[in-house]
């Protein structure tokens, strides 16, 4: 499979720069999975698409404030993007700066941070923070949330709040599992009041998830990796929901990589494991029957994978009806919920 075959044209102003005012305002499109045909719905409008026997599964990872700026002793500035904290003083990051970044450059953040480059690990750099204070207080003291590329500002006071799940609890992202920003107390409450049962997981989000494929043929793209984690509690709630014909929504693909990872194990092991699966046409699923989920860039792996999940001309024709239609599209835009082909 070639990267070309999952392109499309995107018009840029599409692509959402700020979040509504309400979280559960934004547009649903419905995809009928037997007849293929797409429905124009409200967010709000998501809870009575669910069956009796569905369970919902959420993941519950916090962003941090991964983006640091900085400047070289010698002068230059720099910006850090931290891709994961390793422990209070060490962490893999991402470094932007204008000149090669050799071992042993640091850079100041201010008076009380600096950052020490130890070694440079495949596309990222091993990094040492050292401060009083440990890695993640430093992020949460003077890091910024680390907005997508594809938005086209810098973070705000209001975006802490909205680039966050309501429902947001294991620090570790740095990129928001989006599928969930649309969730408010109010459609909690609906799921509730409809005795929808719903639980939770872990991935940690990196910053992999904006980098583009840069390999042609599908077959030599490397996957980023991620940190998850899928609680007893929440594979006791799948097997319950499968033996009584429920089906296992995903709520984004973040939770649909964690659980498709989680049970492709010969065993299953509790605590944090690292995936770096790549799911594209041809995979076969496991556990996941329906998906809720933003909409995704031209040529990215999480176009792909939609694409491997309700079928690649399916998705084209769901892409282009949004398109047609005006949706929001990425991290602050409307979702769809599609159904396994």
């Amino acid at each position: 499979m070639l990267i070309e075959e999952f392109n499309f044209d995107l018009p840029h102003h599409l692509i959402a720069q700020d979040p509504l005012q309400k979280r559960d305002s934004s547009r649903l499109l419905v995809l009928n999975k037997n007849t293929k045909s797409f429905s124009d719905k409200k967010f709000t409008d998501f809870v009575d698409l669910l069956n009796s026997n569905d369970l919902l599964i959420f993941n519950d990872t916090r962003v941090i404030k991964a983006r640091l700026f900085g400047e070289k002793i010698t002068g230059g500035k720099v910006e850090i993007m931290i891709e994961r904290i390793i422990d209070d003083h060490h962490a893999l990051a991402h470094l932007k700066t204008s000149r090669k970044i050799l071992d042993g450059t640091i850079f100041e953040i201010n008076k009380d941070v600096s950052v020490k480059v130890i070694k440079k690990e495949n596309n990222l750099f091993y990094i040492e923070l050292n401060s009083n204070l440990s890695s993640y207080d430093i992020l949460e003291k003077y890091g910024h949330i680390p907005l997508p590329p594809y938005i086209e500002r810098s973070a705000n006071l209001s975006d802490e709040n909205r680039y966050q799940t309501i429902y947001a609890k294991e620090s570790g992202a740095v990129a928001s599992p989006t599928a969930g920003l649309h969730f408010t107390d109010e459609i909690f409450k609906a799921l509730d009041d409809k005795k929808i049962k719903y639980t939770f997981l872990t991935l940690h989000v990196g910053a992999g998830t904006f980098q583009p494929v840069r390999e042609n043929d599908l077959d030599h793209h490397q996957m980023h990796s991620e940190s998850f984690n899928v609680p007893e509690k929440t594979i006791q709630m799948i097997d319950d929901a499968k033996l009584n014909n429920g089906r296992i929504v995903a709520i984004g693909t973040t939770v649909l990589r964690a659980l498709e990872s989680k049970f492709s194990e010969k065993t299953i092991q509790a605590g944090f494991k690292e995936t770096s699966i790549f799911i594209k046409p041809g995979y076969t699923f496991k556990i996941v029957d329906a998906l809720l989920t933003n909409f995704h860039l031209p040529k990215s792996t999480l176009f792909i994978l939609v694409s491997a999940f309700s079928g690649s001309d399916t998705m084209k024709k769901l892409y282009q009806h949004a398109i047609k239609h005006e949706y929001r599209f990425f991290s602050y835009g409307d979702a769809t919920f599609i159904e396994r082909s």
